[in-house]
C-alpha cells in the first residue's frame, strides 16, 4: 500500500515539475504556425428572460483594437462601467462577451478618455464564468455614483473564440452596433489572383458561427473597401471588374451574411465599423443587388512584385518624411520624422490608432495593429520633432496632421511606436525552427524544391553569423536574433531534414526572407556538411541598441604626444600605426584623444557574446578582453581615403552612468560580469589606453573621424544603422578640432553624402567578409 502511495505522489511531484517547465515559456506566446493549446468551442447563451438585453463595445482612445473602454448599450443609450470593485474576472466575462478567448489586462480611471451617457453598472463582481456582464452582480443597472473619470477599460487577447457568432438581442437598434465576428478575410476568386501572393482581390468573407459567409453588396462603399485593404496590409483600394464576378455568382450560389456594414474610412480595423441594416434576401437566396462584395487593393511599393527586383527591397524604407526604427518585422518601429535635415521622434502624448494608420499607410502598409508609447520599440537620440499629434485618418503624411511644435516635458522615454498590418507573403510557411527546448530556438530548416516536389532540409553553417539569424528570426516573427550557431548536434531536427538544402547565405540583415539573401542555389558547397554542422538560430522578443553620444567626442578632444617608452602596452596590442615599430623607444606619438560615451538605447541589455570562461587576459593591461573588437577610429580625407585608424577592445563593459530610477547592474571589478544595461552608458574615458587615434604621420589639413561600435556584429542589436559616429575634424599641426558630430542615420541623406566614409554599417561589413 505504501509502495502505490509512493507511486502516486511521485507522479504528482512529476506533474507538477511538468507543468512548471512548459510554464516558464508561457510568457513569450505562442510563435506562427505553432500549435495552440485547444480552446473550447463557442457556445451562444441561453439567458434567462430577466436577465437585461445589452450589448457592449471597446471605445475611446485606443492603440489597439481590441482594448478600450468598456461601454454598455443599454434603454436606447450608451453609456460606460465604473471601476469599483471591477477585476481581472469582469473583463475576462467581457472579452468573452465580444467574442475575444480572455482578457489580458483591464485599467482604471478613465485610460482610454471619460465616456458620456450614464454609467450602467457599478461595483462590479463577477466569477469569469458569467455568458454576459448583465449577469454578474453588481449595484443594479443604472445604479452608480462614479462619474466618468472611473470609467474602466479593458485588454482583450487578440485571439478570438473558435465558432464565435454574433447574437444581435438588440434588433432595433442595429446601427448603434459595432461588429464582431470570429475572423475576416479575402478569398481570392478568379484564376488570375488565386496563385498570388499576396492576395490582393476577391470575396470579403467573414466567419460568423464557425462558417465562412460573403457579404451582400446593399449600401458597401468605398470607405468599406479602404478599411478592409488596410487591414490586410495595403494601403489603398481601386477599382475592378465587376461582370466576372456576376458571372462566377451566379454559377456559385453565395452564403450571405445577415447584415452590412458601415465604415467611416478611418477604421484600423472593421471591428470598429458599424453594423448596417439586416439584409433581407430574396426567395432566389441573393442579395437586393445581386452580388457579393468584393475588393481589389492596392499594395504598397515595396510589396509589389516586379520582374528584376521582386520583394528583395521590402524592408528597406526610403520615404523621405518619415520612417520606422528599432523594430524587429517589417511595418514595425520607433517613428521618426525629418525636419530641417535631421531625425527626430515623436512625443506619445495622444497617440492613438488614428495618427499611426496615417504612418503606416504612408510607408505603403495598411492600417496600424498598435499605436505604441513609452519607448516600446527603443529610444531614440537627437530632437523630439512633434508632440500632441492628432489626426483625421485621412491624411497623406504624419505631417499633415495638427500638432504641438513645443516639445517642452517630452522625452526619449515616451518616443511613440507602431506595428502596422503588413500584407501575407507566406514567407513563415517556407521555414521552421527543429529541434530546440521552446518555439523560439532550433535548427534552421528551409522548404525548396526537389525534382518537381517540397522537400524540408538544412542550411550550411559555413560563414553563418548574425546578420543570416536576424533574418530567419524576422522571417518566422519571432523578434531578433539572440545567438547564431555553426553546430546544432544538440537539437536533433527533422532526419528526414538533414540533407544540405542551402549554402554560401549571406544576408545584409534587411530581407524578409533567407531566400532573399545571396546564397549557392542549386549549385550547393557545404564541406562539414549538414546534420551536426547545420545552421542554427534563437531568437527574443527585445534587443539591445548601442548609440554613441556625438556630443561627448565633439567637447572631449585633445591632442597629446606621448613617449614611445610609455606605450608598450598599446604596442602589443596594435593600438598605434605600424610606422610605431621602426621607431626608437624614446621618440613621441602623436595622439588623438577623445572619450566615448555608449548608451543602450534598446530593450535588454547588451551582453558580451564570449562567455567568462573564454575571456582573453592581456597581461600587460592586466584586464580581460570580453569582445577583442568592441569600437574601431578612422580618419578619412575629404575623398573618402582612410588616412589613419585605431581600435579598441572591451577592456570593461559596464554601467557608468544610468538614467533616474534606473540601478547599475554591471561591473568589471573582481571578475564581475560585464555588460550594458537598459538605459544605462559605459564612458571609455579619454585618458585611457588605446582611446585615441595614432596620427603621428598625418599631414593637418581637414579631415572626416568615424567611430564603428560592435563592428563585427558579434551582438546582435535592434539597429546597426546607428552604430557608428562621424564628426568633422581640422588639424593644422599643432591643434585639433572636432565638430559637426553626428550619429549615423540621423541627418537626411542629402546632407549625410557630404561626410565620406561609412554610409551603411551592413554594407561595409558584407564588403569585408
Amino acid at each position: 500500500m505504501r509502495v502505490i502511495q509512493n507511486l502516486y505522489a511521485r507522479t504528482a511531484v512529476l506533474l507538477v515539475l511538468l507543468r512548471l517547465s512548459v510554464a516558464q515559456y508561457e510568457h513569450l506566446g505562442y510563435p506562427p504556425g505553432y500549435p495552440y493549446p485547444e480552446q473550447e468551442e463557442y457556445t451562444a447563451p441561453q439567458l434567462d428572460p430577466d436577465t437585461p438585453r445589452i450589448q457592449l463595445r471597446l471605445a475611446g482612445q485606443k492603440r489597439k483594437h481590441n482594448e478600450g473602454r468598456v461601454e454598455v448599450f443599454y434603454n436606447n443609450q450608451w453609456g460606460t462601467v465604473c471601476d469599483d470593485d471591477f477585476n481581472i474576472h469582469a473583463a475576462q466575462v467581457v472579452c468573452r462577451e465580444l467574442g475575444y478567448v480572455e482578457a489580458v489586462s483591464w485599467l482604471p480611471s478613465s485610460k482610454y478618455g471619460k465616456g458620456e451617457g450614464p454609467i450602467w453598472f457599478d461595483n462590479v463582481h463577477c466569477t469569469g464564468k458569467e455568458k454576459t456582464l448583465a449577469q454578474c452582480q453588481s449595484n443594479g443597472i443604472g445604479i452608480s455614483d462614479c462619474k466618468h473619470s472611473e470609467d474602466v477599460g479593458v485588454v482583450c487577447s487578440d485571439k478570438r473564440i473558435p465558432g464565435f457568432k454574433f447574437l444581435n438581442t438588440l434588433p432595433n437598434h442595429v446601427e448603434n452596433l459595432d461588429i464582431h465576428v470570429e475572423d475576416v478575410q479575402i478569398r481570392a476568386i478568379l484564376s488570375s489572383y488565386r496563385k498570388r501572393i499576396p492576395v490582393m482581390e476577391g470575396y470579403v468573407e467573414v466567419k460568423d458561427g464557425g462558417k465562412w459567409k460573403q457579404i451582400c453588396n446593399k449600401d458597401w462603399t468605398q470607405f468599406n473597401s479602404r478599411v478592409i485593404c488596410g487591414m490586410f496590409g495595403f494601403p489603398g483600394e481601386r477599382k475592378y471588374n465587376p461582370r466576372v464576378y456576376k458571372m462566377f455568382a451566379r454559377r456559385r450560389k453565395p452564403t450571405y451574411w445577415d447584415y452590412s456594414v458601415n465604415c467611416t474610412g478611418n477604421e484600423a480595423h472593421l471591428s470598429s465599423c458599424k453594423l448596417g441594416q439586416a439584409v433581407l434576401e430574396k426567395s432566389n437566396g441573393t442579395c437586393p443587388r445581386g452580388l457579393p462584395v468584393v475588393v481589389s487593393c492596392v499594395p504598397g511599393k515595396d510589396f509589389a512584385p516586379t520582374l528584376m527586383t521582386g520583394f528583395r527591397k521590402a524592408f528597406r524604407q526610403e520615404q523621405p518624411l518619415v520612417r520606422l526604427r528599432g523594430g524587429a518585422i517589417v511595418g514595425e518601429g520607433r517613428v521618426e520624422v525629418l525636419k530641417n535635415g535631421e531625425w527626430g521622434t515623436i512625443c506619445d502624448d495622444k497617440w492613438n490608432l488614428l495618427s499611426a494608420t496615417v504612418v503606416c499607410r504612408e510607408l505603403g502598409f495598411g492600417t496600424a495593429k498598435e499605436a505604441l508609447s513609452g519607448g516600446r520599440l527603443g529610444q531614440g537620440m537627437g530632437p523630439v520633432h512633434m508632440n500632441e499629434v492628432e489626426c483625421s485618418g485621412f491624411e497623406k503624411s504624419i505631417t499633415e496632421c495638427s500638432f504641438n511644435k513645443e516639445a517642452l516635458g517630452c522625452s526619449h522615454e515616451e518616443d511613440a511606436a507602431v506595428r502596422c498590418n503588413v500584407p501575407k507573403m507566406g514567407f513563415q510557411e517556407r521555414l521552421r525552427l527543429s529541434g530546440g527546448r521552446n518555439p523560439y530556438e532550433g535548427r534552421v530548416e528551409v522548404l525548396v524544391e526537389r525534382n518537381g516536389s517540397l522537400v524540408w532540409g538544412t542550411v550550411c553553417s559555413e560563414g553563418w553569423r548574425t546578420m543570416e539569424a536576424m533574418v530567419v528570426c524576422r522571417q518566422l516573427g519571432l523578434g531578433f536574433a539572440s545567438n547564431a550557431f555553426q553546430e546544432t548536434w544538440y537539437w536533433s531536427g527533422e532526419v528526414s531534414a538533414d540533407a544540405v538544402v542551402m549554402s554560401g547565405v549571406r544576408c545584409s540583415g534587411t530581407e524578409m526572407s533567407l531566400s532573399h539573401c545571396l546564397h549557392h542555389g542549386a549549385h550547393l558547397s557545404c564541406p562539414k556538411g549538414g546534420g551536426r554542422y547545420a545552421a542554427g538560430v534563437s531568437c527574443s522578443e527585445t534587443a539591445p541598441d548601442l548609440v554613441l553620444n556625438p556630443q561627448v567626442v565633439e567637447q572631449t578632444t585633445y591632442m597629446e604626444d606621448r613617449p614611445m617608452f610609455m606605450l608598450q602596452c598599446a604596442y602589443e596590442e596594435n593600438c598605434l600605426s605600424s610606422t610605431s615599430s621602426e621607431v626608437p623607444a624614446n621618440t613621441y606619438r602623436r595622439l588623438l584623444r577623445f572619450s566615448s560615451q555608449i548608451h543602450n538605447n534598446g530593450q535588454s541589455d547588451f551582453r558580451p557574446k564570449a562567455d567568462k570562461h573564454s575571456w582573453v587576459w592581456h597581461d600587460c593591461h592586466r584586464h580581460y578582453h570580453s569582445m577583442e573588437v568592441f569600437t574601431i577610429y578612422d580618419l578619412f580625407s575629404l575623398n573618402g581615403t582612410k588616412v589613419a585608424e585605431g581600435h579598441k577592445a572591451s577592456f570593461c563593459l559596464e554601467d557608468s552612468e544610468c538614467d533616474e530610477g534606473i540601478e547599475k547592474r554591471y561591473e568589471c571589478a573582481n571578475f564581475g560580469d560585464q555588460g550594458i544595461t537598459v538605459g544605462c552608458w559605459d564612458t571609455y574615458r579619454h585618458d585611457i589606453d588605446c582611446q585615441w587615434v595614432d596620427i603621428t604621420d598625418l599631414k593637418p589639413g581637414d579631415y572626416i573621424f568615424q567611430i564603428i561600435i560592435n563592428p563585427n556584429y558579434e551582438v546582435p542589436e535592434s539597429d546597426y544603422t546607428n552604430n557608428f559616429t562621424k564628426c568633422r575634424c581640422r588639424y593644422d599641426g599643432h591643434r585639433v578640432w572636432m565638430y559637426s558630430c553626428h550619429n549615423g542615420g540621423s541627418l537626411s541623406s542629402e546632407t549625410e553624402q557630404t561626410f565620406p566614409g561609412l554610409h551603411s554599417n551592413q554594407v561595409t561589413h558584407r564588403q569585408n567578409i
